[in-house]
């Protein structure tokens, strides 16, 4: 039995607890030391991926003008892919948008967006910020609350109307009757996955310019589509939407010609037949303009799109030039 009035007791027990409390000091500063490589290995990572990310948008790009220049087309001074430029649109849709209005002009600047998720990255938020008007069209209502809390000046002022709905063939004019659009505007961004083409060829409504997102997965001479049905959405294989050739005669029937795709192939534009003479690349058929699905170029280059609604300023010598400039017939 030990004896613990005896002197060497305590003092063999003090040093038992000393050595403990030496030994936890020492793990708490090897932890913190492991900690802090830690910290430095993640900062080191982070930059890393950074790196890479910003190595992967200079491929992109770089893969973007290669395939541009490969393709005499592009050579083309009638061709609407020389005008890719992206702000906030996620394919180019932003200058080629741009190049059409510079060549045959606008007229009320209104819009139409049907499938635009948060607004912070659809094809006509810059239109919006830069002066037109127009309303938007969003499925999910998740999506269409942060785009009313972002845009919420615009919708204010009037510039903006935003609906939230499932939109298809059977309501398309109803709903934009609701949201006063009137019988001819100027611009229409068409995107909804599954039955974008079934929605468009339903439309009353004439637009002088159209983005209608295409299935570049169909070979251009082949008229193929999607069959409607409300109870189906996008499975997220290549089976949705339409071919290039279903819009091209779609837009036949409206009196609209297809003047060209962006290069990555989600999206194919069309004007109005009697204002694409001489100005946009001719034959105006899906062979001439198909663009192959290359969804691998698909990425933001440049800064980060701003989560913040903006107006841009137009420059006042702008309003000098002529407001219908465009390649000579």
């Amino acid at each position: 039995m030990n004896d613990q009035s005896s002197p060497d007791f305590w003092q063999k027990h003090l040093s038992q607890q000393q050595a403990m409390l030496d030994e936890l000091h020492a793990l708490r500063a090897a932890q913190q030391e492991q900690s802090a490589r830690l910290r430095a290995q993640e900062q080191s990572l982070n930059n890393l991926l950074g790196l890479v990310s910003w190595q992967a948008q200079i491929q992109r790009a770089t893969m973007l003008a290669s395939v541009t220049a490969a393709d005499g087309r592009h050579s083309d001074p009638l061709s609407l892919t020389r005008a890719y430029a992206q702000v906030y649109s996620q394919n180019g849709e932003d200058g080629m948008t741009a190049e059409i209005f510079r060549r045959i002009g606008h007229r009320d600047r209104f819009f139409v967006e049907i499938g635009i998720e948060n607004g912070l990255q659809c094809n006509t938020r810059l239109l919006l910020e830069a002066g037109w008007r127009g309303v938007w069209l969003e499925g999910s209502e998740k999506m269409a609350q942060e785009a009313l809390q972002c845009f919420r000046a615009f919708v204010e002022s009037g510039a903006l109307k935003i609906l939230v709905g499932i939109i298809g063939p059977e309501n398309i004019e109803t709903a934009l009757d609701q949201l006063g659009v009137p019988a001819r505007f100027d611009y229409l961004s068409l995107d909804i996955d599954q039955h974008t083409h079934s929605v468009w060829r339903a439309m009353k409504r004439q637009a002088r310019v159209a983005c209608i997102e295409q299935n570049a997965s169909i070979p251009p001479s082949m008229a193929l589509e999607v069959p409607f049905d409300p109870m189906k959405s996008w499975d997220g294989s290549n089976w949705y939407g339409a071919g290039l050739k279903v819009l091209e005669l779609i837009g036949a029937a409206k009196g609209m010609h297809l003047v060209g795709c962006d290069i990555v192939g989600v999206n194919a534009f069309f004007v109005t037949a009697d204002e694409t003479e001489g100005r946009f690349r001719a034959p105006f058929n899906a062979e001439t303009h198909f663009q192959p699905a290359s969804y691998a170029l698909l990425a933001h280059t440049g800064h980060a799109v701003s989560r913040e609604a903006r107006r841009w300023a137009q420059a006042a010598e702008m309003t000098m030039l002529d407001p219908y400039p465009g390649p000579s017939p």
